[in-house]
């Protein structure tokens, strides 16, 4: 566990930790940084999304434990590349990443007032056999056909701690004061986008991201942070794939050229 203390020490006291300090802080700045990503994705259907039709992103409800931040959706949102039809505070409608397909992603509070009370947490449909019971309910057809949205997409996942470690002394003498020592952490962060069709009751497949990385804190002087964006990066290997899904370009003859700035799924590390 990562601890700050606040402590008085003399000026040789102080010279030798500061040393010592400086040779782990060049181990420590040599992890820092580092990330290792794996990009998965499967289908079930080919059903690429056609211009103008929209899609939803949702939290997928949770029972127990954590569930999806609210800001990595916001973060999906923005960097997929679709016309958002209800911007939030702070984000444009328009992404600057723009699909192939102009597709549009529909607001989430917006779609589940639209569908109320179908798509609350406690009686959203937790499978595919849901969502046909769910269909087949008087007005719900007409109401999705109304509002324009054809695929619903399920974000499941979070960001946690996994490990850490070290501490950093922040130390008042005669001579001045600094602060010694590294601490370090690592985070992972695994989401899961699972795409439904809601014209045809189906799920067309998903999309997985897995990131991990390692931050650090120096204690050189003054505290140092190296921070390696793991949420961050999830968000952007995560949108890179999902809209490559989302407008078909695994579905493309064998020979074509992907999407500009989409990658294939798999393994890969990055620094």
């Amino acid at each position: 566990m990562t601890q700050v203390r606040c402590e008085r020490r003399s000026p040789a006291d102080s010279r030798g930790r500061l040393r010592a300090a400086f040779g782990m802080g060049a181990v420590a700045a040599l992890a820092a940084g580092c990330m290792t990503s794996k990009v998965e994705e499967t289908r079930q259907i080919a059903s690429p999304i056609e211009a103008n039709e929209s899609i939803v992103l949702l939290k997928k409800p949770q029972l127990e434990g954590a569930g999806t931040e609210e800001g990595f959706l916001d973060c999906v949102q923005e960097r997929l590349g679709g016309e958002l039809v209800h911007p939030e505070e702070g984000q444009s409608a328009h992404s600057r990443r723009a699909a192939r397909t102009p597709f549009k992603i529909y607001g989430e509070q917006e779609f589940a007032d639209a569908l109320f009370p179908w798509f609350e947490p406690s009686t959203a449909p937790a499978n595919t056999d849901g969502l046909r019971v769910l269909l087949q309910r008087p007005g719900v057809t007409e109401r999705l056909h109304e509002i324009g949205v054809r695929y619903v997409v399920w974000v499941d996942g979070n960001t946690r701690k996994t490990d850490g470690g070290g501490s950093v002394a922040c130390a008042i003498g005669p001579g001045g004061g600094g602060c010694f020592g590294v601490g370090w952490w690592e985070k992972e962060s695994g989401y899961v986008a699972s795409v439904w069709d809601m014209r045809n009751a189906t799920e067309i497949g998903s999309v997985s991201a897995d990131v991990s990385g390692t931050s650090v804190l120096i204690g050189a002087i003054a505290p140092i942070p190296i921070i390696t964006p793991v949420r961050k990066t999830a968000c952007d290997r995560l949108s890179n794939q999902l809209r490559s899904f989302l407008v078909g370009d695994d579905l493309a003859p064998p020979g074509s050229a992907p999407a500009a700035g989409v990658g294939a799924a798999g393994g890969a590390g990055s620094r």
